[in-house]
């Protein structure tokens, strides 16, 4: 299982899926005629990585990044250790909630006994990926899957959960409404391994639908 890496990567998985995916090749026109293109979308991952997508979980993007800002400049340099020593005032200044501050203070615990490893992640089978993720408490799937698919390239996460994919699901295949979860997760079966390059292609039909320049998480 190769990693996804370069954008010549996101290409040949979406050639593949939209030769045996007729309703794929259609989203894939619909993607090109609004002047869009299904991108790489690779972020650093680790400590830091991670703990942006715990931040950015139910807020906008604009606030998620100025917590994150404010995280990275209160916790510097940004280490699980460091994140340990964090005192209640710092944590107030920050501006996370309870909840996300004892997720990520769950992760740097995890990182400093050596009980997760974040560099193999994206080299083992789906299942297994996400659950050493979800183990820690206050990651759920979601965020497991998007840590996977964007800070180690792993090919085969598909986020069913996801709003924006349950939508754009709904619109190219003409639903009455939003595919369920586990619904979404059997059809994307199909897709495997390339599924988190279908991911790709149905956040970008979404944007595309929707006027907007992006959106994924």
């Amino acid at each position: 299982m190769s990693r996804i890496k370069t954008i010549q990567d996101v290409d040949q998985a979406l050639e593949l899926l939209i030769g045996n995916d007729k309703d794929l090749a259609r989203a894939y026109q619909f993607v090109q005629a609004a002047g869009m293109s299904v991108p790489l979308r690779l972020r650093p991952g680790g400590f830091d990585g991670l703990a942006e997508i715990v931040i950015s979980q139910l807020v906008s993007k604009a606030s998620a990044n100025a917590i994150h800002l404010r995280f990275k400049n209160h916790v510097s340099p940004l280490t699980p250790e460091l994140c340990l020593t964090t005192n209640d005032n710092t944590w107030r200044t920050i501006g996370l909630s309870r909840p996300k501050q004892a997720t990520l203070c769950a992760i740097a615990t995890a990182l400093t006994n050596h009980e997760l490893d974040l560099e193999i992640l994206g080299d083992l089978p789906v299942k297994e990926a996400i659950s050493h993720l979800t183990a820690i408490k206050g990651i759920g799937n979601w965020t497991a899957e998007v840590y996977l698919l964007f800070c180690t390239g792993h090919p085969d996460i598909f986020p069913s959960g996801d709003l924006a994919l349950r939508e754009a699901a709904k619109i190219i295949w003409s639903m009455m409404e939003r595919p369920r979860d586990e619904v979404l997760k059997s059809m994307a079966a199909r897709w495997s391994p390339n599924r988190g390059v279908a991911a790709r292609l149905l956040w970008t039909f979404y944007a595309a639908n929707r006027r907007r320049i992006d959106a994924m998480p």
